[in-house]
């Protein structure tokens, strides 16, 4: 194994859109993701295994709050070929079904919530079997969200009812073959949560009336890395379905189209990931090589697939803008890959907030 090889957290959960612009500004009302880290119009060139061979224009938005947690980056086709899921995502089909979003005060996430419009409330405020409170939602694409008790705050700013996100439900068809996945290639390598069975918090979710394996993993090693004390700590959420066949979330449309795409991970050393994932059987996928840009930011990134298809992204970041008209830039290249970035440093990105975005 190289050495300095670390995944420092949930980077971002991909959500595709019909209009980035609506929905971002969206994001930013419910979820308070104002710090636009990327804005970018071009066309994805090295997706073509999931973009029908042919490179697709789009519009991407990053974004992260900082109170702490993943961003999202959210992502509009410009093709006028954006295909629809034909049907709600049910718990267990294989890919992404619900993107966690962490909050340590989850009745004042739940009154603001009740207050944004074009969310859902779908359950209220539940115990999870495995401990912390949790609640679900709607956007207005039909995405569902859990909004999950998690103590962790990098800034503590008081008008935010939630931090970033914290990781993903997704299903998978071989529990075992996942869970040894999850811990080899990313780290997640403590198991929560693991029974069989009908659980009632999932019951008011598409699919969630059936039975279930539900395991909980998270990583017992400390989050490392320059943006470690940014992203904090995440969880994944693994879904087997025992009374029906599950299908592929993403099956017959193209990478971008609406729905969460993928979970991405900031990583340091890409050559140390690539020999993690060859000893588990795969390889990179869509592979950008040495160094990619998006807008005024810097890195390297590639896809891999997990047992079923779900698409992870690994992104190795060495150059972000903080105030980019005057030329000012966060260089992560050079960074200690174990340890975090000055708080003052990270807490600079604060510099990129916006109110909403056209």
């Amino acid at each position: 194994m190289k050495e300095d090889t670390v995944v420092c957290g949930v980077q971002q959960v991909g959500v595709g859109v019909f209009d980035v612009v609506e929905a971002y500004n969206w994001y930013i009302k419910a979820f308070g993701c104002d710090i636009k880290v990327v804005d970018d119009y071009g066309v994805a060139e090295r997706m073509l295994p999931y973009t029908g061979g042919k490179p697709r224009p789009r519009r991407a938005v990053l974004a992260v709050n900082l109170k702490g947690g993943g961003g999202f980056e959210v992502w509009e086709p410009k093709d006028n070929n954006i295909t629809p899921p034909a049907e709600p995502a049910m718990l267990g089909d294989k890919g992404i079904s619900v993107c966690k979003v962490k909050s340590a005060d989850v009745e004042k996430a739940f009154a603001h919530l009740k207050t944004v419009e074009g969310a859902t409330m779908v359950t209220d405020i539940l115990p999870s079997p495995y401990g912390p409170r949790h609640f679900y939602i709607t956007d207005p694409y039909g995405n569902i969200f859990e909004i999950v008790e998690d103590s962790y705050v990098f800034v503590d700013l008081k008008n935010y009812a939630t931090g970033g996100t914290h990781g993903a439900v997704i299903g998978v068809t071989d529990m075992d073959k996942s869970m040894d996945y999850y811990s080899k290639l990313l780290g997640y390598d403590k198991v929560i949560y693991d029974q069989t069975g009908e659980f009632e918090d999932l019951k008011a979710l598409p699919g969630g009336e059936g039975r279930f394996r539900r395991v909980v993993l998270e990583r017992s090693s400390k989050p490392e890395g320059p943006l470690s004390e940014l992203f904090g700590t995440s969880c994944i959420e693994l879904l087997q379905a025992f009374d029906r066949s599950p299908k592929k979330i993403f099956e017959g449309r193209l990478w971008g189209d609406p729905g969460f795409i993928q979970i991405c991970y900031d990583v340091r050393n890409m050559e140390g990931m690539r020999e993690r994932i060859k000893a588990l059987g795969g390889d990179f996928i869509c592979d950008s090589g040495t160094d990619f840009k998006m807008e005024a930011a810097d890195g390297r990134f590639t896809y891999v697939e997990d047992p079923d298809g779900t698409l992870i992204e690994l992104v190795e970041t060495f150059k972000i803008p903080i105030l980019k008209k005057w030329g000012i830039f966060l260089d992560l290249a050079s960074k200690d890959s174990h340890k975090p970035l000055p708080r003052l440093i990270t807490k600079a990105l604060g510099f990129m907030r916006v109110k909403n975005i056209s």
